[in-house]
């Protein structure tokens, strides 16, 4: 919920699903994430107040960003056991289909959304599909990397995954950054999978073994994402963001030309 230029990161993640043309929503949250919930409804006494105020354009805003009703649902991961735990906990919910996973404190910026891109690879490849970035090869140890096989479209077969290689031992500089699309045989996989890295249930190692059954794809977005549960990623994403602001760009602009100037 925390806010980039104005509006919470998860509206962001949002509008990228809406935008690839996602049509219901599922928000695994935890204990006190009441708020998000809240987010998501009817704001009585804010609207009031806009049309007090007349304020024409927040109120429709407001309502433009209200999901339809029906569209959102909500379950509890009632213990911080990992991401695959998290996924399996929306097994009733989501039910024998494919879905589509987003993780909520990255956000991306092109003129594509990232999980559009990689529905228009899905309706080419079917299967699972994995979004994918490069890094410098020196780097490929602090992520999950993929290997690297035949083109297809934008992206290529993924051959395997290991999380966090040894260095000098990644497959590709390609790694995972928190977009993907799942069958559903990915629940019964979680349901039983042994804890892993950390002590939690790892989805890397559920999609090994589905890796085993059925084909994976990587999608390879090039544009930019930001990581806004690390501090410089979420501070990134406001300057980003904010430079694509006609309205506050050249004040934005101005500004860090004057911090800038006094780094020595």
């Amino acid at each position: 919920m925390l806010t980039v230029v104005d509006k919470p990161i998860i509206q962001y993640v949002v509008d990228e699903a809406l935008e690839a043309g996602i049509e219901h929503l599922v928000f695994v949250t935890g204990r006190n994430k009441h708020v998000i919930e809240d987010y998501f409804d009817i704001h009585f006494e804010l609207e009031q107040t806009l049309k007090e105020r007349a304020k024409k354009a927040e109120i429709t805003l407001l309502q433009q960003q209200l999901p339809k009703a029906g569209t959102v649902s909500f379950t509890r991961q009632q213990e911080p056991l990992g991401l695959g735990h998290a996924v399996w906990c929306a097994r009733e919910i989501v039910g024998d289909e494919p879905f589509a996973l987003l993780l909520p404190d990255m956000i991306m910026k092109d003129e594509k959304g990232c999980m559009k891109g990689m529905m228009e690879l899905y309706e080419h490849s079917g299967g699972n599909i994995i979004a994918v970035e490069e890094c410098a090869p020196d780097q490929a140890h602090k992520y999950g990397i993929v290997g690297v096989g035949e083109a297809i479209g934008e992206g290529f077969r993924i051959t395997g995954m290991v999380e966090k290689p040894a260095k000098g031992t990644a497959p590709s500089n390609f790694f995972i950054n928190g977009r993907y699309i799942l069958q559903p045989e990915i629940f019964k996989i979680l349901e039983t999978q042994e804890r892993g890295a950390g002590n939690e249930i790892q989805l890397t190692d559920g999609m090994l073994k589905l890796l085993k059954e059925q084909d994976f794809a990587g999608y390879h977005f090039k544009g930019e994402t930001y990581d806004c549960g690390a501090k410089d990623g979420f501070i990134l994403a406001n300057v980003a963001f904010a430079l694509e602001r006609a309205d506050i760009r050249p004040s934005v602009e101005d500004g860090f030309r004057n911090l800038l100037g006094r780094l020595k």
